[in-house]
Formats: structure tokens, sequence, C-alpha cells
């Protein structure tokens, strides 16, 4: 195996770890969706979760890590792709859309310093991790880490990640 594989390889074990550690969870208090609630820059992601009826799998034992686009992010797609998406025709993609921005595990932004690693989504597809120069997830960057909930850890994120 060359050094470049092994190097894949150990990140992507150590990125594994870190996720079935899943241990930071605060006991009692607020899960994933009810702190996103309370926020009023996540109204577009809530009405999003909503329209895909992925509230209530956001409200279970988890634990997750969620990376959460802004109203800003969203707003800063091409013009009528939000409301494209919440369309119920659509609700497949909107699924697609949201469970590529969430992890199985969860992981704090002290387990990602340092690291690079692609992870693989609840959508199945893998995002990029950098957590080198901060922490960006593909190209979006995480500007508030760590916020903590009963079942998993919010990470806001700049921008919308889109799957392939």
């Amino acid at each position: 195996m060359n050094r470049r594989q092994t190097l894949k390889t150990l990140a992507l074990g150590t990125v594994a770890a870190f996720g079935l550690s899943a241990c930071v969870t605060t006991a009692g208090g607020d899960d994933i969706v009810d702190v996103a609630s309370a926020n009023p820059d996540f109204s577009t992601l809530v009405a999003a979760l909503d329209a895909a009826d992925l509230v209530g799998t956001l409200q279970g034992p988890g634990p997750f890590t969620v990376f959460a686009p802004t109203n800003a992010a969203f707003a800063a797609l091409p013009a009528g792709t939000v409301d494209n998406l919440l369309l119920p025709e659509n609700k497949d993609q909107l699924v697609k859309v949201l469970t590529y921005h969430v992890v199985p595990g969860a992981v704090t932004s002290d387990q990602l310093a340092g690291q690079r690693a692609a992870v693989a989504t609840v959508q199945g597809q893998t995002v990029t991790i950098d957590g080198t120069n901060g922490v960006l997830v593909n190209d979006a960057a995480v500007t508030t880490a760590d916020i903590m909930a009963t079942n998993g850890v919010i990470h806001v994120i700049d921008t919308v990640l889109l799957p392939n």
C-alpha cells in the first residue's frame, strides 16, 4: 500500500472512531430540532426539515452531527432553488440534500482539529472535512462549532452542501 493510501486509511479510521465515540451529548435539554427551532438563523433549515419529514428522525436518539446551513446560506443558492426543493413533488431531492448535511455520531470540533478525511453522510455520499485551518466541510466553512444538543452536535456552516 502506498503512503498516500495509508494516510487516507488512517484518516478515515480516525474519523470513524470519533463518530463511534459519540459521547458529547448533554443529559437533558433540547434535541437538535429544538436547538435549531430556537435560533431564527435556522428558520429555512427547520422549514426544510419539516417539508422533508425529517423532524422526527433528528429528534431521535442519534447521536448525529449536523452541518447546519444558515438562512443566508440558503439565500445564496440560485433564485428559486429553495422554493423548488420545498415543493411536495421534490421531497426526495430535499431529503437527499438535507441528509447530506448529517453524519452519524457526535463529532466535536476538537476531534476534527488537524484532521483531513472523507466522511460518510446519512445520505450515503461522503463529505470532505478539512480541520487543518479552521474547519471546512467540502467548500463550506464552519462559522460556529459545537452547539450541543441532547442527541448530538450542530456545526453552523456558511454554504448549503449539495450532493452529486
